[in-house]
């Protein structure tokens, strides 16, 4: 079982890794979310079709209820488990 082990700067590589793909990520959510509709229309085919969006900018912010009764079910199943 030793060498399934994740080495240390392995580890610490995917954990900046993550970090920073969620850095870009949040940016271009909020922008997609909250400037794009502030801005005027636009004649790129692209940004209109961001502007336009009625779905995506909702997902997001749609999601974290359910994100926080997966954290509870998971924290309630644990300490189950801890005490079985």
């Amino acid at each position: 079982m030793v060498g399934s082990r994740i080495s240390s700067g392995k580890a610490t590589f995917w954990g900046w890794f993550f970090i920073a793909i969620g850095a870009i990520c949040l940016p271009m959510f909020v922008f997609a979310a909250v400037v794009s509709k502030l801005l005027p229309p636009s004649d790129n085919p692209v940004m209109a079709a961001v502007q336009n969006d009625r779905y995506y900018y909702l997902l997001v912010p749609l999601t974290l209820p359910v994100l926080v009764v997966a954290v509870y079910f998971h924290w309630h199943s644990m300490k189950l488990f801890k005490h079985a």
